[in-house]
């Protein structure tokens, strides 16, 4: 993810037109060219993290399976990825391409209003992305599922969740108050994806975790329901992402979100962002010279 926030800033470096924002050929000339980069920057920052050498952008394929086949080609003449797993991705990257102003969108926001050029203002949403607190939520869920480790230990984790030991990651929304609808679209694509790359055990284990929390008036009554992370990251495991990839995941589709963002307070000419703060310290305090402090 650091090398992604890096490579999209250096991009502001490199097309000099990019900042010039006035002109309505030119920014929907960098908006698309961004959009398009994306997926290359995210496969060449993880072939680059394993030693293998890059795979340049196949035009003749879609986004989703040009990623794949930039992410997984190795000696073979043509990748032909599973349009199982790239349909599977497609929606993935639907349902995560835009909602509502969260902090890496607020961020994009924020450094638009200045009139950043939209290299550095997305390398400023993708590095509020980088936070365990926001784009971290789908790998957190991985490893919970992983620590719980069979369908038997659920009953034993709610109750660790329920005295307040350990956190059920995946379940709720600050927007949300009851299902996300995206989970259940989410859901029924584990399916397909599962029937290509075998079953795995721990989606037994998310099974049971949502079975035994929708049925527990504690979580219930709290409106805690399974969340667009609560699956995504079990999916992205049985495609062959490793866990550090999965922030980058989101980036990718999420541009397209923070592009418009971009393009919507341009059209307004929306002010720069400047927040006022209300001070709550101390009325007044004496001064103390240097030679007096304890």
């Amino acid at each position: 993810m650091g090398m992604l926030v890096s490579a999209i800033a250096a991009l502001s470096t490199y097309y000099k037109d990019a900042k010039i924002l006035a002109d309505p050929e030119i920014l929907h000339k960098q908006i698309v060219r961004l959009i398009a980069k994306m997926p290359t920057l995210a496969a060449a920052a993880h072939r680059f993290s394993v030693g293998m050498p890059f795979v340049y952008p196949d035009n003749s394929m879609s986004y989703a399976q040009n990623f794949l086949s930039m992410m997984w080609k190795v000696a073979e003449p043509r990748y032909e990825p599973d349009p199982i797993l790239a349909h599977a991705l497609d929606v993935l990257f639907i349902l995560h391409a835009d909602h509502e102003q969260n902090c890496g969108t607020t961020a994009m926001r924020v450094a638009g209003s200045s009139h950043a050029d939209p290299y550095s203002a997305t390398a400023a949403a993708t590095a509020a992305l980088y936070g365990p607190r926001h784009g971290g939520a789908n790998e957190a869920v991985l490893k919970m599922l992983i620590k719980i480790g069979s369908v038997e230990n659920v009953p034993a984790f709610v109750e660790t969740v329920k005295q307040g030991k350990t956190l059920l990651e995946g379940f709720g929304h600050r927007v949300y108050k009851n299902f996300d609808p995206r989970a259940q679209i989410i859901k029924k694509i584990a399916d397909d994806v599962f029937s290509v790359t075998g079953h795995n055990p721990l989606l037994d284990v998310a099974l049971k975790l949502e079975e035994v929390a929708l049925g527990d008036d504690y979580f219930v009554s709290r409106r805690l329901y399974p969340n667009v992370d609560f699956y995504s990251g079990l999916i992205y495991q049985a495609m062959g992402f490793p866990l550090e990839m999965f922030t980058v995941l989101f980036a990718i589709p999420r541009t397209s979100g923070w592009l418009a963002h971009f393009q919507e307070l341009l059209s307004q000419d929306t002010k720069i962002a400047r927040p006022r703060q209300l001070y709550i310290g101390s009325d007044a305090r004496d001064y103390v010279s240097m030679h007096q402090r304890g």
